[in-house]
């Protein structure tokens, strides 16, 4: 678990890196690469659901030990990995205002994001064939090499963002430009890294073989599992990005204090990120081998790791807001919104572990992938959409008591998620 949760942590960094970096240029450039990043944000969401429908699968059958039928779903994964990657690589480039246009109508944000989208297309091609094989190889045994290979993408990011929207050395001073061009050549290295540490490993290899034949059994059980983690994914996902609408149209001091906030938050809760993923590894390999009892032991103790994760992320991200604040350079108005947000995230993190650790570790490790979907359906866009977009635009509330109502679902869920954790019915081997 702990590689995985410093792999996330390392994910986390390279947004924060890039809200630090282009804060310092002008807050402008922070709200832009922000609602930009929203595309990538969407981009990521589908492969979050195909790479937990692979490893719903690919965990259960390696702790069967069958190496051939993860090497059938790698295949097969790949080939609709790629469908998606060249669909948004292509709008990125050639429609990118009218996606800007969806987030924000100011102006000035809209011609930075347009830069931005267009340098930064070309990641979503290498995004989408590299999380693939990072997900093989976490979910076969190879979670250390998995999270060496990820963060040293992040590491060669951080360092080329800094060259790159500076002009540091003998490097161009590209500004926003800089950042997606970063993050294209740190993507293209970790995505040839990935390759061909599969081929050195000789585990589980893309085999040309299985990219032309599929096994219907095989690709039935993947989309069985697949489909409810996507809509969930989209609709927890399409319901994030519209609170990042909903913030968009209230100005650009509440966008940035909206991005750091953000920002802070997936960097802190990333532990708790890590827990729910690497625990949904550890217990659909229990439940592969058909060891149902150390499986519901196991998920027992993920659950009060769960709690123990939340309380320290809370105490952790309060300790740190005077220091966010006085090293953010954001205007007086948009600093007083930042140190709010802050604190109620810090406020809502024992629930947010908790969900992480249920409804994306254990339910669906053991083939449970349809109660978030409901649960995100209902929570998101029969609660907290709807009341944001009154609190925002009909009640004109202010921006702190909007931010509190958008990001209240995940409280609102969690007495459903105990509830359902303890009927068991996460306790099931998948493999035939």
């Amino acid at each position: 678990m702990l590689p995985i949760a410093f792999q996330q942590f390392m994910l986390a960094a390279v947004s924060a890196s890039d809200a630090l970096m282009l804060g310092f240029v002008n807050q402008d450039s922070l709200s832009s690469v922000s609602l930009a990043g929203q595309i990538t944000f969407v981009f990521n969401l589908f492969m979050g659901g195909l790479t937990m429908g692979t490893s719903i699968l690919a965990a259960q059958y390696y702790g069967k030990g069958d190496m051939i039928s993860i090497e059938k779903i790698f295949a097969y994964v790949i080939k609709v990995s790629f469908l998606i990657s060249a669909t948004f690589f292509l709008a990125a480039l050639f429609i990118p205002k009218t996606l800007m246009c969806i987030f924000t109508n100011e102006p000035q944000l809209i011609a930075s994001g347009i830069v931005y989208l267009r340098v930064v297309s070309l990641s979503y091609l290498f995004t989408g064939i590299s999380q693939i094989y990072l997900c093989i190889l976490k979910n076969t045994g190879c979670a250390v090499k998995s999270m060496v290979i990820g963060s040293t993408a992040v590491i060669i990011n951080i360092f080329l963002n800094t060259a790159l929207i500076y002009g540091l050395m003998f490097f161009p001073e590209m500004g926003i430009a800089g950042a997606a061009l970063a993050t294209s050549i740190s993507k293209l290295i970790e995505m040839g890294w990935a390759c061909m540490e599969s081929l050195r490993e000789k585990r589980a290899r893309l085999r040309i073989k299985y990219c032309f034949k599929t096994e219907k059994n095989l690709v039935q059980d993947y989309w069985k599992y697949t489909m409810p983690m996507l809509g969930d994914y989209l609709v927890w996902g399409c319901g994030f990005t519209t609170y990042s609408v909903i913030m968009g149209h209230l100005g650009s001091d509440a966008v940035a204090a909206n991005s750091i906030a953000n920002i802070v938050k997936n960097l802190i809760v990333s532990f708790c990120t890590g827990l729910g993923n690497g625990g949904g590894i550890i217990v659909g390999n229990e439940l592969g081998m058909g060891n149902l009892k150390q499986a519901k032991e196991y998920g027992s103790r993920l659950c009060k790791l769960a709690v123990i994760s939340g309380v320290l992320s809370g105490v952790v991200l309060t300790a740190l807001i005077p220091v966010i604040v006085r090293v953010t350079a954001l205007s007086p108005q948009a600093t007083g919104y930042l140190k709010w947000m802050l604190i109620l995230c810090a406020c809502y993190m024992v629930g947010k572990s908790i969900n992480m650790t249920t409804i994306a570790g254990i339910f669906p490790a053991g083939g449970d992938s349809g109660f978030g979907l409901i649960c995100d359906a209902v929570t998101m866009w029969v609660f907290a959409v709807p009341v944001g977009f009154l609190a925002a635009f009909v009640w004109n509330l202010p921006v702190v008591i909007v931010f509190l109502i958008i990001n209240l679902d995940e409280i609102v869920k969690l007495p459903a998620a105990i509830l359902h954790y303890r009927k068991y019915g996460w306790l099931k081997n998948l493999t035939r």
